[in-house]
């Protein structure tokens, strides 16, 4: 029987050793539980090892946007807006609780990236070809009206605005529920579990791995039939396990974003703008704050020990000034910030330049499939695809038959509310029974938003207290041991809250009482909570070091 619970971690594992799968995934991030989705719809068994948390990597460290692909019309490519139009709204409507419509304004001043007739034939191009539904639809203004939007944009040669609409997202959430809806529909998936070497049948084909459980160090291995490479910026060491590989590999770009108290960078508008450098970037505001991203660098070591530098911060600093002049912040007031990769594919031979952001699958002589590149908004579309070939290898390789792809009209875990159209009613009333068991307004719509259907399972843990937590903190924290696999301090505070980014003096606060919560709740020995407790301020000082 599948779980999503931490402390029926063993029982996964051992669940994961007592039979051959269809279908094994590498990789945790938002690819990964896509296929895992896909996979176990189309009635195929499915596990998934991911070795670090679910989403840890880019999947929790992007812009949080669900692009329409918007960027893409400048360099013509047609198909790439058009397909990620349409999966945006397919994103949206599967899990509305956890992606939401945001206005965006794009200013255009003299001389800048956009003009006045770009702008506007751009955006009207972009609304057909992504199918933009009528309310959406982009509009024009003058340069008062555009100021009026957002009095803090630069005023100075401004010759108007465009505003569009972009579908903001916690994409560390939309991730695990993508993978616990994988999980409810019967796959089998665990974090901190590393593939370390591949199994092979008597044709040296790939037939399974050897995988280590990295919370007890315990070796076990998993067979299945297909195996499938989705390591995300890890695509490169999963494919050196069989040795030096020829042809495609991954080069790694780099994207910071840093993070304002809203009273310190009082932006109510989100904003794409040009920067000095004629790069574009946003400021968007979030439950109170305001971030800004993205750079674009190219990125040399472990993606995982990855901290911000100096001339990240002067970059963004540099943009921040030159399109807000009267925001007048300086490193201090940098509240939180992270740093991410996107995976890259360059293949040996070719220009640097022609480096491509665009996904691609192929299949190594042993039978390994892999998936690298591509982007969250195109996660379903991209699992799709894969599936199409390994369901077709099945057929002919082991006479196992599938259905097609049904994840286009599937809700993720948490969307079920009736449908876009129903999330403020949902929301409002869900609002109005938290309230009713001592939640606040604020916390009772917070969670609503958070956790979709799931939130009335959050609830019946708010009943219980703590004596340190607050309620809302302690039945988050339950929920996310019990249903969201959460087995390190970290993959709460970052990935299944989004806290260390957006509300870190809770973090400060209670940082201690949520370990010594862990640590109870999961049996940790001495050793693992002085570990995962150094492991915490670890991460709070690579978010929150401006210096």
């Amino acid at each position: 029987m599948s779980t999503a619970s931490a402390i029926q971690r063993q029982q996964s594992i051992e669940e994961l050793q007592s039979k051959e799968y269809d279908l094994l995934v590498i990789g945790g991030g938002i690819t990964g539980c896509g296929i895992a989705l896909d996979a176990v719809t189309r009635g195929l068994s499915v596990a998934l090892v991911e070795m670090q948390d679910f989403a840890a990597g880019t999947s929790s460290r992007s812009t949080k946007l669900v692009h329409g692909g918007l960027r893409y019309l400048k360099q013509f490519e047609i198909k790439e807006v058009a397909d990620l139009g349409k999966e945006r709204a397919i994103v949206y409507e599967n899990g509305p609780h956890v992606t939401t419509p945001v206005w965006m304004l794009l200013p255009f001043h003299k001389g800048g990236t956009f003009g006045k007739f770009s702008t506007n034939i751009g955006l009207r191009v972009y609304d057909f070809l992504a199918g933009v539904k009528r309310s959406e639809r982009r509009y024009m203004l003058n340069a008062a009206k555009t100021i009026e939007k957002e009095p803090l944009v630069k005023a100075e040669e401004l010759r108007g605005g465009g505003v569009y609409v972009e579908y903001r997202t916690d994409d560390a959430r939309l991730t695990v529920d993508v993978a616990k809806a994988a999980i409810e529909k019967g796959a089998t998936l665990i974090n901190y579990t590393k593939a370390e070497n591949f199994l092979y049948n008597d044709q040296k084909k790939i037939n399974g791995i050897v995988a280590q459980d990295l919370i007890a160090y315990n070796m076990f291995t998993i067979r299945a039939k297909k195996v499938v490479n989705a390591a995300g910026p890890w695509v490169d060491d999963v494919r050196h396990i069989e040795g030096k590989q020829n042809g495609k590999h991954l080069i790694l770009s780099k994207g910071v974003h840093i993070v304002f108290d809203e009273s310190k960078f009082p932006l109510h508008q989100a904003v794409y703008f040009d920067t000095p450098d004629g790069r574009m970037v946003f400021a968007i505001p979030r439950d109170g704050k305001t971030y800004v991203g993205t750079t674009d660098t190219f990125y040399q070591g472990d993606a995982r020990e990855m901290n911000i530098q100096q001339e990240d911060r002067d970059y963004m600093m540099k943009a921040i000034h030159y399109m807000f002049p009267k925001v007048h912040v300086t490193d201090e007031d940098i509240e939180s910030s992270w740093a991410g990769v996107r995976p890259l594919i360059h293949e040996d031979g070719k220009n640097p330049s022609e480096i491509s952001r665009k996904d691609e699958v192929w299949e190594s002589s042993s039978g390994l499939v892999t998936i690298a590149g591509g982007k969250l908004t195109g996660y379903r579309k991209m699992a799709e695809i894969v599936l199409n070939k390994i369901t077709q290898d099945l057929e002919q390789q082991f006479g196992i038959t599938s259905t097609p792809c049904k994840t286009k009209h599937m809700r993720i875990s948490g969307g079920e509310i009736g449908g876009s159209q129903n999330l403020h009613a949902f929301v409002s009333k869900r609002t109005k029974m938290g309230i009713d068991m001592g939640l606040s307004e604020a916390e009772a719509k917070h969670l609503a938003h958070h956790y979709g259907s799931n939130v009335d399972i959050v609830f019946e843990y708010a009943k219980e207290k703590h004596a340190v937590l607050p309620q809302m903190l302690y039945a988050q924290l339950l929920y996310g041991i019990h249903h969201e696999m959460v087995v390190h301090p970290n993959d709460f505070i970052i990935r299944r809250t989004a806290y260390m980014f957006f509300n870190i003096a809770l973090v400060k606060k209670y940082k201690d009482a949520v370990v010594d919560e862990m640590a109870k709740q999961l049996n940790w020995s001495t050793e693992q909570r002085e570990q995962y407790e150094k492991d915490l301020n670890t991460e709070i000082t690579r978010a929150t070091t401006a210096l």
